[in-house]
C-alpha cells in the first residue's frame, strides 16, 4: 500500500479571473462549469476517478467524518475527513487555512484536515486523530504533512485574538514582518500533533498570502482554493506525474 499526497498550484485550469485558474473551490462565486472542469482535470492527472476524490463542506468546525465509499456530493458540515479505504482520495480545500494531511502507512488509514484559526483554536486536528485511532491508527506511526498556509510573517490579527488563540494552541504567537501581533498557525499546530506523540511532522514552507501562485483569501478576495489531496493507491510502483497545476509530495 502506497499513501500519495499532492497540492495544487493556481495555474493549469479553465477558471477566468479573479479566480484563475485550477480553482477547485465551488463555494466561492466561481462558474461552477470551469470548476466541474478543473475537479476532472484533477483527478485525471493524480490517476483517480472523478467519483472517487471526496470532498468536504468546510465550515470551521471540530467535525470529522469517516468515509468508506465514493460520494456523489460534498460531505456537509465537517473538517476533517478519514477513511481505511484504498483509492478514495480526501481533499481539503484552502487560501490561508492550513491544510493537514496525516497518515499511518502500515495501518492503512489516512486523513484529511481542515485547519483554519477557528478549527486550529478548538481542536480539529487532535479529534482527527482520535478517530484515527478508533480506526486502527496508532500515534508513533501517524506522520503529517501541512501545506501551504498564511505565515507568521504576513498572518496579521488583534492582539487579543492571538493571545486567544495562543492559549488554545500553544506556539502559534508570533510577530509579523511589521512587528505586530502575528499568528503562525502551522508552528502551533506541528508543536501540537509532535507533543500528541505523531511519527513526523513536515511543514510546506510556501506562504499563500505573499506566493502569487498561490490562492489567498487576505491577499484578495474573491479568489480560489486550493487542493490538498491524500489517497492510498495499492500500485507501490506508479508515480503521480508532475503535471501543470499539481505538485507532488512525498508519497510515504
Amino acid at each position: 500500500m502506497r499513501v500519495r499526497r499532492v497540492i495544487t498550484t493556481r495555474s493549469g485550469g479553465v477558471s477566468a479571473a479573479p479566480y484563475d485558474s485550477f480553482n477547485l473551490g465551488d463555494h466561492v462565486g466561481d462558474d461552477p462549469k470551469a470548476v466541474a472542469a478543473n475537479r476532472i482535470r484533477l483527478a485525471e492527472q493524480i490517476g483517480v476517478a472523478p467519483g472517487s476524490v471526496v470532498w468536504m463542506e468546510q465550515i470551521h468546525s471540530r467535525n470529522v467524518t469517516v468515509v468508506d465509499e465514493p460520494v456523489s456530493a460534498a460531505v456537509p458540515a465537517t473538517d476533517a475527513l478519514v477513511t481505511s479505504t484504498p483509492g478514495l482520495a480526501l481533499a481539503v480545500l484552502s487560501a490561508d487555512c492550513v491544510p493537514v494531511l496525516l497518515s499511518d502507512d502500515e495501518a492503512g488509514v489516512i486523513a484529511g484536515v481542515h485547519a483554519g484559526r477557528v478549527g486550529a483554536r478548538i481542536g480539529i486536528v487532535g479529534e482527527t486523530l482520535r478517530v484515527m485511532v478508533e480506526l486502527g491508527a496508532r500515534i508513533d506511526r501517524i506522520g503529517a504533512f501541512l501545506g501551504p498556509a498564511a505565515s507568521g510573517e504576513r498572518y496579521e490579527v488583534p492582539a487579543e485574538m492571538q493571545r486567544d488563540v495562543e492559549k488554545h494552541l500553544p506556539g502559534s504567537a508570533c510577530r509579523t514582518v511589521q512587528g505586530t501581533p502575528g499568528l503562525d498557525l502551522r508552528a502551533g499546530l506541528r508543536r501540537q500533533l509532535l507533543d500528541a506523540g505523531v511519527a513526523a511532522v513536515a511543514v510546506d514552507p510556501r506562504c499563500t498570502i505573499s506566493d502569487t501562485g498561490l490562492y489567498s483569501h487576505r491577499r484578495g478576495a474573491p479568489t480560489g482554493r486550493l487542493a490538498s489531496v491524500i489517497w492510498m493507491d495499492a500500485d507501490a510502483t506508479g508515480e503521480s506525474g508532475g503535471t501543470r497545476g499539481v505538485e507532488s509530495d512525498s508519497a510515504g
